[in-house]
């Protein structure tokens, strides 16, 4: 007999409270709950591993080796399960060569067709492959751009060599190759650069010709300022140290490559055309541009690929994504438009009784583009196909079959099952989110008046039509707009044009080592606590320093290579996953060990831990939001918006110098529950004197917002104006914008 539902009894994995469920199959399922509450251990870490795992398993060794690897949830039983397919917010990559027609596979599509039709005929399908030397424009190797020297940025023309003229790491005075420059008889090391002659500064930067003209001939083997650099920083190995990156960053800035213009392929592939355009060409238009032409190409020799790549394009534009183009670096594409392209090769699938599993499909989408997903959604669940959705939206909560609480608080205080049934029900109860369902209008409060303004100019980024506008200083602002309008493109405008801190939901460490208190800075002065109560040195209570246990080298755990089969993470038996040799975990304070410290929640640490100065730093992070993060955790286990809202809590710690501060939607992962949390502290900061920009869709965040910026009218092309700017109770419905009517007549929480 067919199993009809999910069914896990006794599941434990992270804060889960041995939570029994049985979760109907081919149905669109929604889990909610409060952030931290236990829905993505469920979801993800428990129905989405084992599936994963027992699939990975029929496999053999050598093919196992080579697939994603699942770590077995703690759960007493569970069956009923399908192979799994999950779409998470992670970002794409970072890989340069990656565009949103690789990830998708239209590029390879398109390929086909113009090694089919192209005129002149050209060859292979690989010579359109800017992927292969075959392809590849031989000046970039096919990235499009070039790495060039900043030489604007090599010297400071007020001092002399001695006083630092030339700013490059190692080349001031004491440093590695001052002597170089200094020392050769050839450039006076007293005399600012500005008071030399053109060709002595020539000299000093490019040698050659320049040099040859002085007087004072330098040696034969005389390099250049910019030579030595190129050869140093751009010419060695990949595997720079973390110093040497840090000097390209400062001292280069990427170029579009003088060959190809950006184009990527060789003269010959990129001269190639079909009906009239180059491959180049098509992969600068929109998705929804490029569909139309498409459906143009009548040779039946292509047929297949051309209807192939038709059906992916027609399901990028169903999805949202028609703004984008082809070409677009995947690494600049947001959290939501990552996971919408990976939905995109999934639509046409024909397999069915999968479990799909979803994060916030509706992160970073509009209210005019949540429509979409949410019959994607039921299109899957349509095909035979069971559909999880950890979800926060109360429009995807309205389509599912049936919703899933988890609860009743976050961290030690959730991991149980507070409700199931259909969104009717779920208004009626008395949980956090049926709470928050309720209707309700957040009152529009008088904006803060501005202490100044920062003017972003002529900005053209992307889809930028030339915009100027001022952004005023010392308030909150908020950018809104639909998906793909120029919202993130205004943002790093802002970021480029002024002095601007950043912070968004990237990862914040890869190091397991990491955890809130460790980032946060925190964990230095719960070591002095240590120390200071036990009379010994405070490195004792470092897991990276003297006091960690040696057999685990204070990580907990070991881990072993299996070679060919999956490699296991077992808890150390020496330290019992406590991290510390039994000597220190034998010194306390209030009770507690250093361990047992690391297994506190941060409010539980700001109640238990008697220091002020640690207490107050703890209060941030549980300001935020946060307070459910075990002090010890691993920051790798952190969702998006959990990262965003640690660095929030960090900046919170230095709030000195008034400092503009730019975030990526703050509400991601966020219950409706815990809205006014994220904005009491968003008025914090201002309130200090800092200002506050925000890219959002949330409702309550634009009608809070001191200041009010739209951009669209509609994504791409059709985007890149500003609509409105000014305060958010002069934003009259009458304007016919998407926010505006949205402002004028949706509930609280997301513009709807």
């Amino acid at each position: 007999m067919v199993q009809r539902s999910i069914s896990i009894k006794g599941a434990r994995t992270n804060n889960l409270r041995s939570l029994d469920v049985e979760i109907p199959r081919s149905r669109l399922v929604v889990f909610a709950g409060l952030s931290g509450s236990g829905k993505s251990s469920l979801v993800f870490d428990t129905i989405a591993a084992e599936a994963g795992y027992q699939l990975n398993d029929t496999f053999p060794p050598f093919v196992r080796n080579r697939l994603p690897k699942w770590t077995r949830p703690d759960v007493e039983h569970i069956e009923g399960l399908s192979p799994v397919v999950v779409i998470d917010q992670r970002r794409i990559g970072g890989n340069a060569r990656s565009t949103v027609g690789t990830i998708t596979d239209t590029w390879s599509y398109l390929r086909l067709v113009y090694s089919r039709l192209s005129e002149p005929l050209v060859g292979e399908s690989n010579h359109f492959s800017f992927n292969d030397p075959a392809g590849m424009c031989p000046t970039c190797s096919g990235l499009g751009e070039v790495v060039a020297s900043a030489v604007d940025r090599f010297l400071d023309l007020d001092k002399s060599l001695k006083q630092g003229a030339i700013t490059l790491p190692g080349f001031g005075n004491g440093g590695y190759w001052y002597a170089q420059y200094a020392d050769i008889g050839v450039f006076d090391p007293d005399t600012p650069l500005r008071d030399w002659s053109q060709d002595e500064r020539e000299a000093l930067l490019h040698g050659g010709e320049a040099a040859a003209r002085l007087g004072r001939r330098p040696a034969q083997e005389y390099e250049g300022v910019v030579q030595r650099f190129e050869r140093i920083y751009l010419h060695t190995a990949d595997n720079l140290s973390e110093r040497k990156m840090e000097a390209v960053r400062r001292f280069t800035r990427s170029e579009v490559c003088p060959d190809c213009g950006g184009d990527r392929l060789n003269e010959r592939s990129r001269s190639a055309t079909v009906l009239g355009h180059t491959i180049g060409e098509l992969s600068r238009l929109e998705v929804t541009e490029l569909a139309e032409l498409v459906r143009r190409i009548d040779s039946p020799h292509v047929a297949p690929a051309v209807a192939a790549l038709g059906s992916r394009l027609d399901a990028m534009d169903a999805i949202g994504l028609g703004y984008l183009t082809l070409a677009r670096a995947t690494t600049t594409l947001s959290g939501g438009e990552s996971q919408r392209v990976k939905i995109v090769k999934h639509l046409g699938s024909s397999l069915t009784e999968m479990i799909y599993v979803f994060d916030e499909p509706t992160v970073g989408l509009h209210p005019t583009d949540i429509e979409s997903v949410t019959r994607l959604l039921g299109r899957l669940r349509d095909s035979g196909n069971s559909v999880l959705v950890v979800e926060h939206d109360p429009a995807v909560m309205a389509v599912a079959d049936q919703i899933i609480e988890i609860g009743p608080g976050a961290g030690s205080d959730g991991g149980s099952l507070v409700f199931q049934g259909t969104f009717g029900d779920l208004e009626q109860a008395g949980t956090h989110t049926g709470r928050a369902l309720s209707p309700r209008r957040a009152g529009v409060r008088t904006p803060r008046p501005a202490k100044g303004a920062l003017r972003i100019e002529d900005a053209t980024r992307n889809n930028l039509r030339g915009v100027t506008v001022d952004v005023p200083t010392g308030v909150m602002t908020v950018l809104t707009g639909v998906a793909g309008s120029g919202k993130s493109s205004l943002a790093a405008e802002l970021a480029e044009q002024h002095d601007v801190t950043v912070i968004d939901q990237r990862p914040v460490s890869t190091s397991r080592r990491s955890t809130p208190i460790t980032y946060t800075g925190i964990a230095p002065a719960i070591r002095k606590l240590f120390a200071r109560h036990n009379g010994v040195p405070a490195a004792l209570f470092s897991a990276n320093s003297e006091g960690a246990c040696p057999e685990c080298k204070g990580l907990g755990i070991i881990y072993t290579d299996l070679a060919f089969m999956d490699g296991q993470e077992v808890v150390c038996e020496t330290c019992q996953g406590r991290r510390f040799t039994p000597a220190v975990l034998a010194y306390t304070v209030a009770g507690l060990s250093i361990a047992d410290v690391d297994a506190l929640s941060v409010d539980q640490a700001i109640e238990v831990l008697s220091d002020r100065s640690i207490a107050k730093a703890l209060r941030h992070l549980s300001q935020v939001g946060l307070g459910y993060l075990g002090l010890g955790q691993s920051l790798s286990t952190l969702s998006g918006g959990e990262c965003q809202r640690v660095k929030i809590a960090k900046e919170l710690r230095d709030t000195e110098r008034p400092t503009t501060y730019l975030m990526d939607e703050p509400t991601t992962g966020l219950h409706p529950s815990d809205i006014g949390t994220l904005l009491r502290v968003l008025d914090t900061l201002s309130e200090q004197g800092h200002t506050v920009v925000v890219i959002e869709h949330n409702l309550d965040v634009i009608r809070h917002a001191d200041w009010l910026i739209d951009l669209g009218p509609g994504p791409g092309k059709h985007g890149g104006i500003v609509l409105y700017e000014g305060h958010v109770p002069g934003y009259a419905p009458g304007r016919g914008t998407a926010t505006a009517r949205a402002l004028a007549a949706g509930p609280a929480g997301r513009v709807s």
